[in-house]
């Protein structure tokens, strides 16, 4: 069995090789560019592969994601037809994205933003602060992350709204209401005093946070993004911050990364820039999702968290 590994922009390849060699000895890896004969590739390990690489592999038999989102696969619009792609579903990849969404909620929850602005300028004042109940979170997406997220914001004690392209619910979750497809979004944006997106990229999603939906939410709403850079039209953005109608955003994702460095995202004083560190696969855990697939197809079982092609995730 030999395995091509791709990772843009990280170098972590033997990292991935020496965990994925524990739990399958009789694997090869191969980190590119070092291919080898394309020919002998059997699975595609890969995030940001290269435009047409995937389609090189003659005898390809699974592409699977060092992610939770594929849509950095589905960018490619020659890939090899018919060849299953799984995507990462990993306790330990939700956990670190549950924490960063409830460390940015409750940063502006308890409008730790306005406190430190009042510590630069040496100003003792107590600002006026609601309680977790009288604020409604609203998540858009509910799948792994979003559902995992969702939960927590309500054992704080948080009122969570979330919006779906088709109905979802979590059931037995109190202070927890769901919103679905086009009829769904506005009443979702009416309520959402702090926004976390964590939607799927796809066509449909693509540019969803712009002016016209930051219009929907309530006056002074803050905005989360840790799914995607191409959710957002950055050129809205500051707009909706500088005229109140958001009172803050933390942005994990760019629709350019590495971010440039002379962005105005860096400067700006309502925004909070995170290198899209909100939730890392770590080979560790990841591999082990990856060798169980492997085993899986070699033995005709089912694969693990199978791709929908129709609608990209």
């Amino acid at each position: 069995m030999k395995t091509l590994f791709f990772q843009s922009n990280i170098d972590r390849g033997d990292w991935w090789a020496e965990e994925l060699t524990k739990r399958l000895p009789n694997l090869e890896i191969r980190i590119w560019p070092d291919v080898g004969d394309p020919a002998e590739i059997d699975y595609a390990l890969v995030w940001l592969p290269e435009k047409g690489l995937l389609k090189t592999m003659p005898n390809l038999k699974v592409v699977l994601s060092l992610g939770a989102g594929v849509d950095h696969i589905f960018r490619d619009p020659d890939l090899p037809v018919g060849v299953p792609i799984c995507r990462v579903v990993d306790p330990n990849l939700t956990q670190r994205m549950t924490e960063y969404v409830l460390l940015h909620v409750l940063r502006y929850h308890r409008q730790q933003p306005a406190y430190d602005a009042l510590q630069r300028s040496a100003t003792w004042e107590e600002l006026g602060q609601p309680a977790a109940g009288d604020r409604t979170v609203g998540i858009m997406g509910l799948g792994e992350l979003g559902g995992d997220a969702a939960v927590h914001l309500v054992a704080l004690g948080f009122h969570v709204v979330s919006w779906t392209r088709t109905a979802k619910e979590l059931d037995g979750l109190e202070r927890f209401h769901s919103y679905y497809g086009a009829d769904g979004l506005e009443p979702f944006l009416n309520r959402a005093e702090i926004l976390v997106c964590l939607l799927p990229l796809t066509p449909e999603t693509r540019d969803i946070l712009n002016s016209d939906l930051f219009a929907q939410l309530p006056e002074g709403a803050y905005l989360i993004n840790a799914a995607r850079g191409h959710h957002l039209v950055e050129a809205d953005l500051i707009p909706a911050l500088d005229s109140g109608r958001l009172a803050g955003a933390t942005l994990d994702v760019f629709r350019q990364e590495p971010l440039p460095a002379d962005h105005p995202f860096w400067r700006h004083p309502k925004i909070t820039v995170t290198p899209h560190i909100a939730s890392i696969s770590d080979p560790r855990s990841v591999a082990d999702l990856v060798a169980e697939n492997i085993r899986r197809t070699e033995s005709g079982e089912p694969l693990l968290n199978p791709v929908d092609p129709a609608v990209g995730y």
